[in-house]
C-alpha cells in the first residue's frame, strides 16, 4: 500500500523525522518497501493562468498563449492540445529549473518569442501523464509557488504488509498503529451522520448470508457527475497510486484508502427491480469495468438485479451498471463479504483489485456504517444531490464472532523475558484497539477489535506487546541450561552405526519426500489405502508413503535415466499406515541394489542376485548382538514369488523382508535388470543384548561334517535350527558348505552338507562326546525331516 506522509500526519504526527517514522513502522512489522518524493526537484514554477491562446502564425501544432501570474503577463509558445484561455496552469518562468536540471530560458519558436514554459505532469515528475499541460484547480491563487499550492514537500511511502495485517491497509489503520507505537493521540476526522433529504430506497435481497452477512445501500439523487474532484482529494489519490476518474469513483476510492472499506457506486437508473446478493450459476457472463468479459463458474458471490449480474462481489463492478458521464442518480454500496469466498474466486478469475486485496484479508465488519456516511458526505459536498436513508440488510449470526482472551501478565514476563509495568501493558493493548473486559489481579480478560482478525489467543497478545514495546528494546539474554550429556542406552544400536555400516558396503544414503503419487503407491501396494493429503503440494505428492520401497525405485529410475548403471541406495524414514486405532507410523530402513556386482573392469561382469542383497542384510542384522534371525520363503505383492523372503527374529516376529521386484513392475517402469530390495523395522535394533566378556578357550576345536538327503522344498534354516537343539552346549559353529541336486539323488530331494564345530572352554572334548552329539543330530534330522545320510 502507498500513502502520503502528510496525509498520515494529519491523523497522527509523532515527533519523528520521515526516516525515523519509516524505521519505526518497519520495526513494528509493517515493512517499508520504499519511498519517493511526490514530485521531481524543480524551482521557479508558479500557478499561472492562460489569458488567451492564439494559433501560431508559422506552425499548425503550436499556439501562442498570453499567461499571467497575477501581476505580469508573459507570452509563451505551447504545443499542448489542451492549452486554452481561462485554465490555470503550472507556469515555469524564465530562470526556472525543472527536474533533470533543465533550465528555462528565453527562446524563439518559429520566429515567435517565448518567455517560459507551460508544464505537464510528467515534466514535473508528478506522474507519467504527458497528454497535455497540467490543468490546476480554479481555487489556487495566481503567482503562488506550485510546490506550496499543491503541498509537494511530501513523500509517498510504500509498505509491504503481511496478509494478517489487513487492518493497516488504510490511513486510519496506519495512524492507529503509529499512535500506539508512540503513545500519541490519533486525530480522527469528524464523520457526521448525513440526514436523509428524500425517502427513496432501493430494495435489497440477500440470498447468500454466509458470503454476505451485512449489506448497506443508499440512494443519492441529483448528483452532478461533471463536477471537479477537489484538488486535495486528487493529490491524495495520486500520491497513493490511484488515478482520478470521476467524483463518484474518486470518493469511493478515497474512503477505501482513508478508512479501509471498499465501496461501489452503481448508476441507479440502470438497476432493475432490486439488488440481489446471490451465488452465480455456471455459464452466466459479465463484462467488468476493465472491459474484460468473464464467464462465471457456479458458486461465485454476485451483486445482481432482475436483469442479471451487476458485479463480482468484493472484486470488481460491471461496466453496464457503473457510473458514467450521464449518471444523475447513484446507488452506493458498502458491505462485509466473507474473506475466504473472495480470495478463492478472485484468483480463479485471474483478478486482483484494491477491493479484493482488502476483502480477502478481512475488512472490519463494523466499518461499513461509518464508511457509508463518510462517502455520502463527501459525494454531496462535491457533486451535490440528495441522500436517502441507509438500507441495512444483515444476519448477525453470520458475522464473525470475537471470543474473550485471557492474558496472565506473568506469562508476558515468562515469554518475553522482561518485566513491563502492568499499566504499560494495558496501555499498549488499549492503544491497539483491544477492550479490557475484566481485570482480576494480574490477569486481564480482553476482547479483540473487529478489525483484527489475527488476534485470537494469548500468544497473539504477547506478540503485540513485544512488537509495540519494540523488539530492539528487549535486552539480549542467553538461555541457560545444563551441559549434561543425554544418557544413551547401550542396548540400542544408533542409526549412525547402521548407516555407516551400509556405506562401508558401498551403499549410498538418499532422502526422499514422505509423499508420493497415488499411481506409484497402487503399483506396489494396490490393496492398501494410503493416507491422502488434504492439500497436497502437487498430484505427484498426493498420498503418504506406506513403504520406503516405491520412492527408492523411483530414485533408481531417475539415476538410470542419467546413465548410471550400478546403483546401491538406502534410506531411513517413517512409513504411514491407516489402522482402526489411528495412524501407525513406523521407523523403517530400506535398501536397493541394481546392476553389476562389481564396478566395471577387464574381467567378465556379473549382475547382482538375491544372495548379494542377503549378505548386505545379514551384515546389518549382525549389528544387533544376541538377536538371531532366520530367512523364510514368503510372498509379497510387489516382489517375485520365487525370490522373496521374510526375516523372522528371536521372538518369532517378522521384522522385515527382502526380494526381487516383480517383473510386471519392472516392465511398467522400464527397468531392464533385476531390482533387489529390502525393508527392515528399525525397532529391531533397540534393546539388543549387551555383549559380555568371556575368555577364549585354549583347547582345540573338533569338527565333523555330515551330508543328509532331504526334501527339495525344505528350508536349510530348519535343518540348522534342529542341529542347534541336538548338538549340545559346546557347539561353536555350524554352516552349510554344499548343496547338491542331480544324478544319484531323487528328483524331488537334495543333498545338504553341513559343517559342525565344537569347543569346550576348559578341557579337550573326547571322541565319545562328539559321537554322542553327532548321533543326536542324525536322529533329530531323521525323525523331523526324514533325512537320510548320504553315502
Amino acid at each position: 500500500m502507498k500513502f502520503s506522509e502528510k496525509w498520515l500526519r494529519e491523523w497522527v504526527s509523532p515527533d519523528l523525522s520521515s526516516q525515523e517514522l519509516m524505521d519505526q513502522i518497519t520495526m513494528a512489522g509493517l515493512e517499508v518497501d520504499g519511498f519517493e518524493p511526490v514530485a521531481g526537484s524543480f524551482e521557479g514554477v508558479v500557478v499561472g493562468q492562460i489569458v488567451s491562446a492564439e494559433q501560431h502564425p508559422n506552425a499548425d501544432k503550436l499556439r501562442v498563449c498570453q499567461v499571467t501570474d497575477g501581476v505580469d503577463q508573459f507570452q509563451v509558445v505551447c504545443g499542448a492540445a489542451n492549452a486554452r484561455a481561462g485554465i490555470k496552469v503550472a507556469f515555469a518562468k524564465v530562470g526556472a529549473v525543472l527536474p533533470g536540471n533543465f533550465k528555462i530560458k528565453k527562446a524563439k519558436l518559429r520566429q515567435v518569442e517565448s518567455l517560459g514554459m507551460l508544464c505537464s505532469e510528467k515534466e514535473l515528475e508528478l506522474s507519467d501523464n504527458h497528454d497535455g499541460i497540467m490543468e490546476l484547480s480554479e481555487s489556487l491563487e495566481l503567482g503562488e509557488s506550485l510546490k506550496q499550492a499543491l503541498g509537494l514537500n511530501d513523500i509517498s511511502i510504500e509498505v509491504d504488509l503481511t496478509p494478517n495485517r489487513a487492518d493497516c491497509l488504510s490511513i486510519a489503520g496506519l495512524a492507529r498503529e503509529v499512535g500506539a507505537l508512540n503513545n500519541v493521540k490519533v486525530m480522527v476526522p469528524s464523520i457526521g451522520q448525513v440526514e436523509p433529504e428524500i425517502d427513496d430506497e432501493f430494495p435489497i435481497v440477500v440470498e447468500d448470508w454466509e458470503g454476505c452477512p451485512r449489506y448497506l445501500g443508499r440512494v443519492v439523487r441529483g448528483v452532478n457527475i461533471s463536477a471537479e474532484t477537489p484538488l486535495w482529494m486528487q493529490e491524495r489519490l495520486r500520491r497513493s497510486g490511484v488515478r482520478t476518474i470521476d467524483p463518484v469513483v474518486d470518493v469511493t476510492n478515497y474512503v477505501m484508502l482513508e478508512l479501509g472499506q471498499p465501496l461501489h457506486g452503481f448508476d441507479l437508473d440502470v438497476l432493475r427491480d432490486k439488488i440481489i446478493v446471490r451465488q452465480s450459476k455456471a455459464g452466466e457472463e459479465i463484462v467488468l469495468l476493465d472491459g474484460s468479459k468473464v464467464e462465471l463458474s457456479d458458486g461465485t458471490l454476485l451483486i445482481a438485479d432482475a436483469s442479471g449480474p451487476l458485479a463480482i462481489a468484493g472484486i470488481m463492478g460491471g461496466a453496464h451498471s457503473g457510473v458514467t458521464a450521464t449518471t444523475q442518480n447513484v446507488f452506493l454500496e458498502a458491505a462485509f463479504f466473507d474473506p475466504i469466498r473472495i480470495a478463492g474466486k478472485a484468483r480463479s478469475y485471474g483478478l486482483h483489485t484494491d477491493a479484493s486485496h482488502r476483502f480477502e484479508r478481512g475488512v472490519d465488519y463494523k466499518l461499513s456504517f461509518q464508511a457509508m456516511e463518510r462517502a455520502t458526505e463527501l459525494l454531496i459536498s462535491i457533486c451535490g444531490g440528495q441522500a436517502g436513508p441507509v438500507s441495512v440488510i444483515e444476519n448477525i449470526d453470520s458475522l464473525p464472532k470475537k471470543e474473550l482472551i485471557t492474558l496472565p501478565l506473568v506469562k508476558v514476563e515468562q515469554v518475553l523475558g522482561i518485566q513491563l509495568p502492568d499499566d504499560n501493558v494495558e496501555q499498549i493493548l488499549v492503544g491497539l484497539g483491544l477492550e479490557v473486559i475484566k481485570k482480576e489481579g494480574r490477569v486481564l480478560t480482553l476482547k479483540a477489535p473487529s478489525f483484527r482478525f489475527d488476534i485470537t489467543i494469548t500468544e497473539d497478545l504477547i506478540e503485540e506487546i513485544a512488537r509495540v514495546h519494540g523488539y530492539n528494546n528487549i535486552p539480549v539474554t542467553y538461555p541457560v541450561s545444563g551441559l549434561e550429556m543425554p544418557a544413551l542406552k547401550e542396548a540400542d544400536i544408533s542409526h549412525r552405526v547402521i548407516k555407516n555400516s551400509l556405506v562401508s558396503l558401498g551403499m549410498q544414503e538418499i532422502v526422499t519426500y514422505s509423499f508420493l503419487d497415488r499411481k506409484t503407491q497402487s503399483l506396489f501396494e494396490s490393496e492398501l489405502e494410503p493416507v491422502a493429503l488434504a492439500n497436497p503440494i502437487s498430484e505427484d505428492l498426493a498420498v503418504m508413503r506406506t513403504s520406503l520401497i516405491p520412492n527408492l525405485v523411483k530414485t533408481l529410475s531417475y539415476n538410470i535415466n542419467r546413465q548410471q548403471e550400478r546403483i546401491r541406495l538406502f534410506e531411513t524414514g517413517l512409513s504411514f499406515i491407516n489402522t482402526n486405532d489411528g495412524l501407525l507410523q513406523n521407523q523403517k530402513l530400506a535398501g536397493l541394489i541394481y546392476g553389476d556386482r562389481y564396478p566395471k573392469n577387464w574381467l567378465a561382469t556379473e549382475e547382482v542376485d538375491f544372495y548379494d542383497l542377503k549378505s548386505i542384510v545379514e551384515t546389518v542384522l549382525a549389528l544387533a548382538p544376541g538377536k538371531q534371525c532366520v530367512f523364510e520363503p514368503g510372498q509379497i505383492e510387489f516382489l517375485h514369488p520365487g525370490q522373496t523372503a521374510f526375516i523372522r527374529c528371536d521372538d518369532d516376529q517378522i521384522i522385515g523382508y527382502l526380494g526381487l521386484v516383480h517383473p510386471s513392475i519392472r516392465k511398467t517402469l522400464g527397468l531392464k535388470k533385476g531390482v533387489f530390495v529390502f525393508e527392515l523395522d528399525m525397532s529391531f535394533f533397540n534393546s539388543t543384548r549387551i555383549p559380555e566378556f568371556s575368555e577364549l578357550s585354549r583347547y582345540p576345536e573338533t569338527s565333523r561334517d555330515i551330508a543328509v538327503i532331504v526334501s527339495d522344498d525344505l528350508p536349510v534354516g530348519e535343518l540348522l535350527k534342529a542341529v542347534d537343539e541336538a548338538a549340545g552346549d559346546y557347539l561353536k559353529d555350524k554352516f552349510v558348505f554344499d548343496v547338491y541336486k542331480g544324478k544319484g539323488i531323487d528328483l524331488h530331494r537334495k543333498s545338504v552338507a553341513l559343517g559342525l564345530t565344537w569347543q569346550h572352554p576348559s578341557r579337550t572334548l573326547n571322541d565319545e562326546e562328539i559321537n554322542g552329539w553327532m548321533n543326536a543330530v542324525i536322529d533329530i534330522l531323521s525323525k523331523r525331516f526324514e533325512a537320510k545320510l548320504r553315502g
